[in-house]
């Protein structure tokens, strides 16, 4: 058998050549992606089209039914009326408004424990503004009003005392715990409160009314030692 020449290698033994690998382009790594992905891609688009869509529409339905009640309410006219709406919608804000429509109401006919409720029933829908702080001392007043003095002062103080409370709400709440105490001819309390009235907000039309009431605070009939006569602050300083 003749040997194996060494320059003809054997076919089994022979080196492997090696080719030179072009890099995929962007393009080609996109297309492959998108062949591997596509029906996973085109639901998340189809899911996220839905939820936009779905969002649009909810948020039509929701101004087209504000609207609705905004109408309502524009035509409830009588107490009846406001309690039906307020019954028909609670916990909306318009509720909250009808409850305090019903609660003036009630406090202006005298009648001080159906007003005290009303209010409450505001404050269970309208948490903070300026109409909630309103109903607070609407509701403190009734309270007063229906006999409850001490319940009725002891919300005033608070409200008074509240410096995040709306100036306008505390100097009303002052000249009432002044007026009140006017009534129980309770000098030091009267001056107390009118002083805290001047304090919160000298040019408002509470501490102009405040005045009177100082007016009709008793003079001492001569100064005793380590007091003063009762001045009322200039308002505007």
């Amino acid at each position: 058998m003749a040997a194996t020449s060494p320059s003809n290698p054997s076919p089994s033994k022979r080196t492997p050549t090696h080719e030179a690998v072009e890099p995929l382009t962007f393009d080609e790594k996109l297309n492959q992606f998108w062949q591997r992905n596509r029906a996973i891609v085109l639901g998340l688009c189809i899911v996220v089209l839905l939820a936009i869509l779905g969002k649009g529409l909810w948020e039509r339905m929701q101004a087209k039914h504000e609207g609705a009640i905004e109408a309502e309410y524009a035509q409830a006219a009588t107490p009846d009326q406001l309690r039906a709406f307020a019954a028909a919608h609670p916990g909306h804000a318009l509720a909250g408004i009808a409850q305090l429509r019903i609660a003036d109401e009630a406090y202006a006919a005298g009648k001080a424990s159906e007003a005290a409720a009303g209010y409450d029933k505001v404050l269970s829908v309208l948490k903070d503004g300026p109409l909630a702080s309103r109903a607070r001392v609407g509701r403190a007043l009734a309270n007063v009003q229906a006999g409850k003095t001490s319940e009725g002062e002891s919300q005033l103080k608070q409200i008074a005392n509240d410096a995040s409370e709306f100036k306008a709400i505390r100097s009303e709440a002052a000249y009432q715990l002044a007026s009140l105490a006017v009534d129980a001819h309770n000098t030091a309390d009267a001056q107390k409160y009118i002083e805290l009235l001047n304090q919160i907000d000298p040019s408002s039309a509470w501490a102009r009314r405040a005045v009177q009431l100082q007016a009709s605070l008793p003079r001492a009939t001569g100064p005793a030692v380590g007091t003063a006569p009762i001045q009322l602050k200039s308002l505007g300083k």
